[in-house]
């Protein structure tokens, strides 16, 4: 081997070795990330789970301040609506986002109210090697008992520059196509109405979350 061809070699060794601690600092960044965001809401959660049944409106406004920045509601929204989306106005498309994000709060504290506190554990973050605007971060919801129920977040870069979350999967189900499924039954169901299914989103969600109980029995 030549000494140009060593050099080559040990410069290629050299960026792989740069890009592979680069993609490590990538992703603890995103777990320390994650982790700070999800321990601010726990102990939001935690402290404020009594608001829901005194002042429900205060505890839907420190949900939204809480997780703005961190989940991207009208993504995930969009998604739930999938093909249909193309039928809905931009106004129609506002009002679903708010729809859905008031039902998955009113879940969170129907949740609150009937356990006792929980924890959080993020466990790792995996920057994917092939895009590094999408990652997954694995985590375990730890009730008051001791059960330990795994958890990952879809996250994406958006802008190049913030992370936001897209998606969860919650013990091997997937919640956003649990929630375009959801959606597009009840289309059916309203025979293509999608007004009446955004009006009607909140019992669709209770209606989700009752066939999730019954396959669990």
């Amino acid at each position: 081997m030549t000494l140009v061809k060593k050099y080559l070699v040990m410069m290629f060794v050299l960026i792989q070795a740069l890009a592979a601690s680069a993609a490590a600092s990538a992703s603890e960044d995103l777990r320390q990330y994650v982790d700070d965001s999800t321990q601010k809401l726990v102990s939001k959660l935690n402290e404020e789970r009594g608001l829901y049944v005194t002042d429900p409106e205060a505890f839907y406004r420190s949900m939204d301040e809480t997780l703005q920045d961190f989940v991207d509601f009208r993504r995930i929204a969009a998604r739930v609506m999938g093909r249909y989306a193309r039928q809905t106005t931009p106004e129609q498309r506002d009002a679903f986002v708010e729809k859905f994000k008031r039902s998955l709060f009113d879940s969170y504290a129907q949740a609150l109210v009937e356990t006792q506190e929980f924890s959080i554990e993020v466990k790792e973050a995996l920057v994917n090697p092939e895009n590094d605007t999408r990652a997954s971060v694995q985590m375990e919801v730890i009730s008051a008992s001791g059960n330990r129920y795994p958890v990952t977040y879809s996250m994406y870069l958006k802008d190049g520059e913030h992370w936001k979350m897209e998606n969860v999967i919650v013990e091997g189900v997937n919640i956003g196509l649990a929630f375009r499924d959801r959606f597009a039954q009840e289309m059916e169901s309203n025979g293509g109405d999608v007004q009446a299914v955004i009006d009607g989103w909140t019992g669709a969600v209770d209606g989700l979350a009752s066939e999730d109980e019954g396959d669990t029995q």
